[in-house]
C-alpha cells in the first residue's frame, strides 16, 4: 500500500493535522492506544498524545505495533549508545527531553553501551521526568565484559542489573545482543522466559542474528518458548546488503519487527560529511569517514535533491527511506545534539513518491 503524499513545506504538525483530518483511526491496542492494523503498511495517520507539562497535548504520526505484541510505538527509536560515551548526562538529557515532547516513546540502549552508563543516564532521566510509564524500553544482554554470552545464568544476572541501572521493574524488549555459538539457543530463550513469566521482560528480539538461527528460534517458539518479536540489525541507504536477501525475506515471513540501527551510516546520511576535512578526528567520525567515495556522493546528491522538495533535512528523507520498507518499523537513531531530534521524528511524517525511492535504490546500489 503506497503512502499518501504530504505536501512538501508543511511541518511534522501540520503535517499530522492533515492526516487526522482527513482519515479515521484503525483500531486500539490493549491500552486503549490507536495503532494501525498493519503496522508494516505505508499509511500515516495522526493521534493526540501526552507530552508534558509545558507544550501539552500534542500530534504525532500514528504508532505501530511491535510483532505481535500488546505495544505501539512512535515510528523511530531513540539510540542511547551515545549516552555516557560522547555524552553526559547534561546533553542526553536534552535530547531525550526533546525527543518525548515532540512525541517519541521508544529508547534503545544496552548492558555494553558505555559499561552500563548509557542505561544509568535513561533510567536517572526517567525518574527525574517521572515518565517511566509513557516510554518502551529496549535493552540488551550478551555484551557486557562483565556478563558476557546468552547462558542462562548470565542473562538472569544481566537483566537484574539493567533493571536496577534503568530503575524499573520491567524491560519492555530485551534483546540477545548477537548470536552465542558456545550456547544452545533453547537454554538461552528458556532463561528469557522464566523472565517473562516473572514480569521482568515482556517481549524478546533479537539483535545480529542471521536467518539460519532466526529460523531456528521460530522452530523452539513453535514448541512453547519465547518467540522473537523484533529484529536489530545494520542498515540503511549506505549498508544494504547485509539484511537484504535471506535475512529481510526471513523477518518478513516471521512478522518480526525490524529496528535498523546505524540508520544515518554513523551520521554519514545527515550530510555534513563532503570532502575529507570534514571527518571527525574521533571514532564517529572515522566511521562516518568510511562512507565519503563516489557512491557516498552520489547517495547525498539524492537525498539533498529529495529534501529540498519535501522542505526536509536530507537525515529526514533516509529514515523515510528505510520507513517505506516492509519490514521495518522503527529506525534506531542517535542523535549528538537536541536540535537534530526534529528532523529525525519528521521521518515518519514524510511520504516519498514512488519515484524517489526508486531514485533512491538506484543510487544506492
Amino acid at each position: 500500500m503506497a503512502r499518501r503524499h504530504l505536501a512538501g513545506g508543511r511541518d511534522p504538525h501540520h503535517a499530522a493535522v492533515a492526516l487526522a483530518e482527513r482519515d479515521a483511526f484503525q483500531g486500539t491496542d490493549a491500552s486503549g492506544s490507536t495503532i494501525l492494523d498493519e503496522p508494516r503498511t505505508a499509511a500515516h495517520r495522526a493521534e493526540v498524545v501526552s507530552s508534558n507539562t509545558f507544550s501539552g497535548p500534542i500530534l504525532v504520526p500514528l504508532r505501530a505495533r511491535l510483532g505481535d505484541t500488546d505495544m505501539s510505538v512512535h515510528r523511530l527509536a531513540i539510540g542511547g549508545s551515545t549516552f555516557g560515551w560522547t555524552l553526559g548526562s547534561e546533553d542526553a538529557y536534552a535530547i531525550l527531553d526533546r525527543f518525548a515532547g515532540t512525541g517519541g516513546d521508544l529508547i534503545d540502549t544496552a548492558d555494553s553501551y558505555a559499561a552500563g552508563r548509557s542505561e544509568s543516564i535513561i533510567g536517572a532521566w526517567m525518574a527525574s521526568r517521572g515518565c517511566r510509564d509513557r516510554m518502551h524500553l529496549m535493552t540488551k544482554v550478551g555484551r557486557n565484559p562483565d556478563l558476557p554470552g546468552l547462558a542462562p545464568d548470565t542473562i538472569r544476572a544481566a537483566v537484574d542489573a539493567s533493571l536496577q541501572r534503568l530503575g524499573t521493574d520491567r524491560i519492555d524488549v530485551l534483546y540477545l545482543h548477537g548470536e552465542d555459538p558456545e550456547v544452545p539457543l533453547e537454554e538461552s530463550l528458556g532463561a528469557v522466559g522464566a523472565l517473562v513469566d516473572a514480569g521482568k521482560v515482556r517481549a524478546v528480539g533479537a539483535s545480529d542474528f542471521g536467518p539460519e538461527r532466526l529460523i531456528e528460534a521460530r522452530v523452539l517458539a513453535a514448541n512453547g518458548l519465547p518467540r522473537f518479536q523484533t529484529l536489530t540489525t545494520r542498515y540503511s541507504l549506505m549498508e544494504r546488503s547485509g539484511f537484504e536477501g535471506a535475512t529481510e525475506l526471513v523477518a518478513h515471513a516471521q512478522g518480526l519487527a525490524v529496528m535498523p540501527y546505524f540508520a544515518l551510516a554513523n551520521g554519514f546520511l545527515a550530510g555534513g560529511i563532503r570532502r575529507r576535512s570534514d571527518v571527525r578526528h574521533d571514532a564517529r567520525g572515522a566511521r562516518a569517514g568510511v562512507h565519503l567515495g563516489r557512491r557516498g556522493l552520489r547517495v547525498l546528491a539524492a537525498l539533498d535533491e529529495i529534501a529540498l522538495s519535501h522542505s526536509v533535512a536530507p537525515a529526514t528523507v533516509a529514515l523515510a527511506w528505510l520507513l517505506a520498507r516492509p519490514t521495518v518499523v522503527a529506525p534506531v537513531v542517535s542523535a549528538t545534539n537536541a536540535d537534530q531530534v526534529d528532523a529525525l521524528i519528521a521521518a515518519a511524517s514524510v511520504d516519498l513518491h514512488r519515484s524517489e525511492l526508486v531514485e533512491l535504490d538506484r543510487a544506492s546500489h
